[in-house]
């Protein structure tokens, strides 16, 4: 794991000049959100590809689950479980990131905080998934299917 975290922060080094040499915040941002889905589906691919040959050593339980995610036992991240909740009818109705958070940790048992929730809100709202709306009530932001 060090020598994947050892390659980050050589990659993040690179790329923080470009990055820096951008005065808005936004763009920077923008910029290094491109720059990791990038990175994201390079390695999608290169799990596709490892898949394969862990599908043939590995047969799959009867619930469906491989040998490899029994024993790494992670839950799915806040993108995951925000793209499932999308394909049901959850978002039909307005949401705040609070009470997302909150369907979330009783739906999916994954505790997250508002905060890792906000920037991939943001992202489909900005990719015409959701809609993002100022509450009248309580000036919050609340969040419904596009």
């Amino acid at each position: 794991m060090s020598k994947h975290i050892e390659k980050l922060k050589k990659q993040l080094v690179e790329i923080s000049e470009v990055v820096n040499s951008f005065q808005s915040e936004a763009v920077q941002v923008r910029v290094v959100d491109r720059l990791l889905d990038a990175m994201i589906e390079a390695e999608r691919v290169e799990l596709e590809n490892s898949d394969l040959h862990l599908k043939k050593a590995f047969k799959l339980r009867e619930n469906g689950e491989s040998h490899t995610q029994m024993r790494n036992g992670k839950k799915p991240g806040a993108t995951k479980v925000l793209n499932q909740l999308l394909a049901t009818d959850f978002f039909e109705t307005r949401h705040t990131i609070a009470s997302i958070a909150d369907y979330c940790k009783e739906n999916f048992d994954s505790d997250f905080k508002t905060s890792e929730l906000s920037g991939i809100l943001l992202k489909l709202s900005n990719e015409n998934k959701l809609k993002r709306e100022r509450s009248q009530e309580n000036n919050r932001f609340e969040y419904v299917k596009a």
